[in-house]
């Protein structure tokens, strides 16, 4: 399962790791994000020990949504260094998802 990143524990979780980070921004209302919530699930397995993957609400965590201008979700952001490397909005492939993190390994 993939990590709930909230407004509280953003900084300590994905801007200090020393992996690579992708995050699912979502909420329970978006019909598309719960398409793509089960396949963030699963890269967060297949990837466990090499990144970080974590999903953050966008209704309980506004903080962070305004802090990177999320405006559509799914939005989903790959950190690396505490900086954004790459960005996928909409759903999309889990092949799609992996080859942009594979990137980031």
């Amino acid at each position: 399962m993939a990590l709930e990143i909230t407004d509280s524990n953003f900084d300590e979780v994905v801007l200090k790791s020393d992996k690579p980070v992708l995050i699912d921004f979502w909420a329970e209302w978006c019909g598309p994000c719960r398409m793509v919530g089960p396949v963030v699930d699963e890269i967060a397995k297949d990837y466990d020990g090499r990144a970080v993957i974590g999903k953050v609400n966008v209704d309980n965590n506004p903080d962070i949504s305004v802090r990177y201008g999320i405006r559509n979700i799914p939005a989903l952001l790959f950190f690396k260094n505490g900086e954004i490397v790459d960005k996928q909005v909409g759903a999309v492939p889990k092949s799609v998802l992996t080859e942009k993190l594979d990137k980031q390994l």
